[in-house]
């Protein structure tokens, strides 16, 4: 069994991400603690907050008091009600939330049943339970409930692997070839796309970008992609890396395929509705563009927003993490398209999107070094790109011989 834990500060959301799934059929409420159990199970959101306010009230500074847990026995597992009731108990009490305000709701919306906790970290008294090396105590009691109740054993060691797969790209760690081989050889024939644009908006969340580009072969035209890193804030920092650097998942031709695939896969998607029902729940429940992303975000929807100088949408893309697909908001409903949020948040400040790494010295130094670059020498570039003769695995890389350039000018400068 494997245990997630989410932390953040909007707990009306997360408890009507759940109250939803119970409201369509696709979920139940199994338990409720320090808080009345209906016997119609006629629950609200309104009803369900009401209990939790107090804690909320007394919170002196804690910033994200909200918990949504989730707990993920195998898909072989053959688990009822009264064993989630008892492993929900055990494992709050475990966790130290054994005397707090929670709510237990079990999903069946996919074949994966499995059951999300909401309580609140802060006390009634106003502190924060602490939570130092909680993934390391939430491990711990997965593995007694496995013992406990027969439960296939999780291998942590595997998921931690796979998920270190998709880090971001951080420039400041060095290799950066090899972080981008990292999401480029695994993230195509992993999520589900129905364009280009939604492609790149997906590997926006790595810090990386793709440009198509053209040349001749053979007295026939050709297309292809060329990758860069990115900064915090979408712009190129690095040189163009050919995607045949990366194996054919990251090509074009590879690319154009798992598109047309998507279109067909994705088309009756079940998780859609999903989606769609989860974003229009947290746009009637945030205030503002940074409280909408951030709602989404804590249900494992990441948000990309793309705007023109004067400030005005007219792009947005949804990556869901849990069905892995990627949807543009019109995909989903008229109301959810680029304009419908265009005429919300107009007037409102707008903030460029970031990614969890920030700018060093060393970044700036290329950055600002790097456009030159580009500008100069980018035709050359992809005028070759067909021939054979760009960037392969045994060449050394063009970061390394900008880099040494760069530092024998600053040489030939101090002289």
């Amino acid at each position: 069994m494997i245990a997630k834990i989410g932390k953040g500060e909007n707990l009306w959301g997360a408890l009507t991400y759940n109250q939803q799934k119970v409201d369509h059929g696709h979920g139940t409420v199994l338990l409720t603690n320090k808080i009345p159990d209906l016997w119609d199970q006629n629950y609200s959101v309104r009803f369900f907050h009401r209990y939790f306010e107090p804690y909320l009230i007394a919170n002196n500074k804690t910033e994200k008091p909200v918990r949504h847990i989730s707990l993920n026995p195998d898909p072989e597992d053959k688990v009822d009600d009264k064993d989630y009731l008892g492993m929900a108990q055990q494992y709050m009490q475990e966790m130290g939330y054994g005397n707090q305000p929670y709510v237990v709701f079990k999903h069946t919306d996919i074949d994966r049943t499995h059951i999300h906790i909401v309580t609140t970290c802060v006390q009634i008294d106003g502190k924060k339970i602490p939570d130092q090396y909680d993934h390391h105590r939430s491990m711990e009691a997965c593995r007694k409930l496995e013992k406990q109740y027969n439960l296939k054993a999780a291998h942590e060691k595997k998921n931690l692997n796979q998920n270190s797969i998709f880090k971001p790209v951080d420039y400041t760690k060095g290799n950066i070839k090899t972080e981008l081989s990292s999401v480029l050889r695994h993230i195509p024939k992993t999520y589900g796309f129905q364009s280009m644009g939604a492609y790149n908006a997906l590997l926006s969340q790595f810090n990386i970008c793709f440009e198509e580009v053209s040349g001749e072969l053979h007295g026939k035209m050709r297309k292809g992609i060329v990758y860069f890193v990115t900064d915090e804030n979408g712009k190129k920092i690095s040189l163009p890396f050919k995607s045949s650097l990366f194996g054919k998942h990251s090509g074009w031709k590879n690319i154009q395929a798992l598109i047309e695939k998507s279109k067909v896969n994705m088309k009756d998607d079940p998780s859609k509705p999903i989606l769609k029902r989860t974003i229009e729940t947290a746009l009637k429940t945030s205030n503002s563009e940074a409280s909408f992303k951030t709602q989404l975000f804590e249900q494992g929807v990441a948000t990309v927003i793309r705007k023109n100088d004067q400030g005005r949408i007219y792009g947005i893309t949804f990556i869901d993490h849990h069905s892995q697909l990627v949807w543009n908001g019109s995909q989903l409903s008229k109301e959810l398209s680029a304009n419908s949020f265009n005429e919300l948040w107009s007037g409102s400040e707008t903030k460029p999107e970031t990614n969890i790494y920030h700018n060093t010295k060393a970044d700036l130094l290329f950055e600002k070094s790097s456009d030159h670059f580009y500008n100069n020498n980018i035709t050359e570039i992809f005028a070759g790109l067909f021939s054979g003769l760009l960037l392969s695995d045994t060449n050394e890389d063009q970061e390394e011989q900008f880099f040494a350039s760069q530092m024998k000018k600053r040489q030939r400068k101090r002289r």
